[in-house]
């Protein structure tokens, strides 16, 4: 626990909240912006005395409970909760990720790149949300159910899901996708990355082989990516990822270089 760094969070993210934030009546006679000490307390279920000690440096190390009720009384986000658990000398709960909807935030982006193959993953693979260019490039992605939902068990157990590549690039698109279910498997071993290697284990030798080697990076992973259409040809796009790490999901977007044949097919899908 380091109580000056933990002192100081906690009286900036005071200070940084208003009464009406927090459903608090401002009253005429507050002359300073932020929220009084006993009014954080009453918030987080804590002593006024408990909340000012640890303000001033003099507390007790506090619990994961307390952290936690110290986190909801002053609406941290997520990576402001990770923090305020790191000074308390505690390590932060798992975060709960929602896979089933996409954010609002990584919606309203993808609205705007309608004439743009892009596709939004959760952090199992499974597709939420793609573009029209996306669905007439990969196909629909989200009609899938069950275990095929999720893109490593199609690549594993789906021919036509890797017939998308050329065959000389299935080796290494494997051992991608391998190691993005392995750093969700790392952090849930028991949750829906668990249930998704178990079930590969049992119907995929391939899978087995190269799940067995342990790879958490692939070096030579490139970004430029070559995809078969049975109109287009090939197609080489470069890819682009942006992650909502609050949410467990990604955002692929797919852009060709300009002035290529690679562009100029892109353009016949919108």
């Amino acid at each position: 626990m380091d109580r000056t760094l933990l002192a100081d969070f906690l009286r900036a993210r005071r200070q940084a909240l208003q009464p009406e934030d927090v459903g608090l009546p401002r009253g005429r006679r507050r002359r300073t912006g932020g929220l009084r000490r006993e009014e954080v307390a009453v918030l987080a279920g804590m002593s006024a005395d408990y909340y000012s000690r640890l303000e001033q440096q003099r507390g007790p190390m506090a619990s994961e409970q307390m952290l936690a009720a110290l986190a909801r009384a002053l609406k941290l986000s997520p990576g402001e909760r990770d923090h305020l658990f790191a000074l308390g000398g505690h390590s932060a709960p798992r975060r709960v990720l929602r896979d089933e909807r996409v954010s609002p935030a990584m919606r309203r982006i993808v609205e705007r790149l309608s004439d743009t193959p892009a596709l939004v993953f959760s952090r199992f693979g499974e597709a939420l949300l793609q573009t029209p260019p996306a669905v007439a490039l990969f196909g629909d992605y989200t009609r899938f159910e069950g275990m095929s939902r999720y893109l490593v068990y199609r690549w594993f157990t789906d021919a036509s899901q890797r017939a998308i590549y050329p065959p000389e690039d299935h080796a290494i698109r494997g051992r991608v996708f391998i190691v993005d279910i392995r750093a969700a498997y790392t952090a849930d071993p028991t949750g829906t990355a668990g249930e998704i290697v178990e079930a590969l284990l049992s119907v995929s030798p391939a899978f087995a082989e190269v799940w067995r080697r342990h790879e958490v990076d692939v070096t030579h992973h490139h970004d430029l990516k070559r995809y078969r259409h049975p109109e287009l040809g090939e197609v080489e796009l470069h890819s682009r990822r942006l992650v909502d790490p609050d949410e467990g999901q990604e955002l692929l977007v797919f852009l060709a270089q300009p002035g290529s044949p690679s562009e100029a097919r892109l353009r016949r899908l919108t």
